[in-house]
C-alpha cells in the first residue's frame, strides 16, 4: 500500500471516528429537538437532531390540551422541543425513544406560574369546565377554582361561567402534584377595595352624587356609590313619613343622594335622598295662597287648636277660635285625629314654615251668633311636637283663651 493510500485510510478512519463521536447520546430526561418526519393517526415520528435516531411522540403528549385532530397540531418538517420520557428497544443506536412535548410545555408553564405567584400577579384564563365543587380553567396546565372562591356573593348556577375568560389570583401551587388553586373572588374583592378607596378620596360632605339601591333593610337603604355602600336612614328617604324603605324603593333603583357625613376610618358614608328633593315648604305660597280652600287631615289636637296636614310634610294650625262658630272648650269636642276636613288658608309665612287655617270660614255663620272677638296674631314654634300653651302662644294668648271660657 502506498503512503498516499495509507493516509487516505487513516483520514477515513478519523472521519468515521469523529462522526461517531459527534453523535449525541440520548438519555431519559434530556431536552432535545426533533424534526417531524411523519404524522400518523395517533402519533408523530421525529428525528432527534444530533443523535441520528428516531423517536415517537404520542398524540396525548403533543399538547397540554386534548388533541382531536393531530394534523391541526403539527406537520412534517416542524421542529419541536421535546423531553425524553423513555427508550424503546434494547439497541439504542437503532432503537427509538418515547418523547413528549406536553410535559416540556407544562414544565415551562409551571415555572412561569411560580414566578407569577411569587410576584402576586393576576393571571387570566378561560373556564373550560364546570364540575362539582367549582370551575376548571386552563392556564397551560389545569387549574381549579373552588365554588367558594368564584365570587364574593352566592352563585346558584355556575354553568354561565363555562367558556368565559376571567382574572384569577394564584392561591396555592404545587407542581409536583399538578395542584393549582385559583380565586376569582380575591380579584373581585381587590378591585372593590381599590374602588372604595377612590370613592372615599373623591367625595365630600355636601356632595350630591348618583347611586344605585343595593340592599333594603327595616332601618334604611344601602346605596352603591360605585365602590362603597352608603346608608340612607329611613328618616332621610322622603319628606313625608316612610314606614319601611321597601314601600318606596326597590333594589336596583337609581337614585340621587346627598352626602351627609363620611367616616373614612370606619368606611361609613351617611346619605340622604330627602335632601335632594324639593322640600314640602318649597313654593308653599303658590300651593297654598291666602283664601285657597284645601283638603286636609287632622294630625294632632291640642288645647289651643288642631294641626292639619294640607300637603305631605306641611301642617297648618286651625286655632280653636277658627274651628267652629259655636263656643267650644277644646278641639276634641268636634274633631278627632285622622279626620278629613276642608280648610281655608288665612295666612302663609314660608320663612317661618307657618300656615294659619280656618274650618269655620267654610261654614255658614248662624244668625244668632254674635261677632266673635278678634284673636291676636300668633306664631307657631319651629318644631311641631311637645307644645304647651305657655311655650307656644305666650301669656297674652292664654289670657285671651281664658276670656273665651268665661
Amino acid at each position: 500500500m502506498t503512503e498516499f493510500d495509507q493516509n487516505q485510510v487513516e483520514n477515513g478512519n478519523e472521519s468515521m471516528e469523529a462522526a461517531i463521536n459527534s453523535v449525541q447520546e440520548v438519555n431519559v430526561g434530556d431536552v432535545v429537538k426533533g424534526e417531524v418526519l411523519a404524522v400518523e393517526d395517533k402519533q408523530v415520528i421525529v428525528g432527534i437532531e444530533g443523535a441520528g435516531v428516531e423517536g415517537v411522540v404520542p398524540a396525548k403528549e403533543l399538547s397540554t390540551l386534548p388533541v382531536e385532530d393531530i394534523n391541526e397540531v403539527v406537520k412534517v418538517g416542524d421542529i419541536l422541543d421535546l423531553v425524553v420520557i423513555t427508550s424503546i428497544g434494547k439497541d439504542k443506536e437503532n432503537g427509538s425513544y418515547l418523547l413528549s412535548k406536553r410535559r416540556l410545555d407544562a414544565k415551562k408553564v409551571w415555572e412561569e406560574i411560580e414566578q407569577d405567584f411569587k410576584a402576586g400577579k393576576i393571571i387570566e384564563a378561560p373556564v373550560t369546565n364546570v364540575v362539582k365543587g367549582g370551575l376548571v380553567v386552563d392556564v397551560g396546565v389545569r387549574g381549579f377554582v373552588p365554588a367558594s372562591m368564584v365570587e364574593d356573593h352566592f352563585v346558584a348556577d355556575f354553568d354561565e361561567y363555562k367558556g368565559k375568560t376571567l382574572a384569577f389570583k394564584i392561591i396555592e401551587i404545587e407542581p409536583s402534584e399538578n395542584r393549582l388553586i385559583l380565586s376569582h373572588k380575591a380579584v373581585v374583592e381587590g378591585e372593590k377595595e381599590e374602588k372604595k378607596k377612590e370613592v372615599l378620596a373623591n367625595i365630600h360632605d355636601g356632595d350630591v352624587v348618583e347611586g344605585k339601591v343595593a340592599r333594603l333593610t327595616d332601618f334604611g337603604a344601602f346605596i352603591d356609590l360605585g365602590g362603597i355602600d352608603g346608608l340612607v336612614h329611613v328618616s332621610e328617604i322622603s319628606h313625608k313619613h316612610v314606614d319601611k324603605p321597601s314601600d318606596v324603593l326597590s333594589v336596583g333603583d337609581e337614585v340621587k343622594v346627598k352626602v351627609l357625613s363620611i367616616n373614612p376610618e370606619q368606611e361609613r358614608v351617611s346619605l340622604s335622598i330627602k335632601e335632594t328633593l324639593p322640600g314640602p315648604w318649597t313654593e308653599i305660597e303658590e300651593k297654598a295662597p291666602v283664601g285657597e280652600v284645601l283638603d286636609g287631615v287632622v294630625k294632632r289636637l291640642t288645647s289651643f287648636g288642631a294641626f292639619v296636614e294640607i300637603f305631605p310634610g306641611v301642617e297648618g294650625l286651625v286655632h280653636i277660635s277658627q274651628i267652629s262658630h259655636k263656643h267650644i272648650a277644646t278641639p276634641h269636642e268636634v274633631l278627632k285625629e285622622g279626620e278629613e276636613v276642608k280648610v281655608k288658608v288665612l295666612e302663609v309665612n314660608p320663612t317661618e314654615h307657618r300656615v294659619a287655617l280656618s274650618i269655620k270660614a267654610l261654614e255658614e255663620k248662624p244668625e244668632s251668633e254674635a261677632e266673635p272677638k278678634e284673636v291676636e296674631s300668633y306664631e307657631l314654634p319651629e318644631e311641631n311636637t311637645g307644645f304647651t300653651m305657655g311655650d307656644i302662644l305666650g301669656d297674652a294668648l292664654k289670657g285671651e283663651i281664658e276670656d273665651t271660657k268665661e
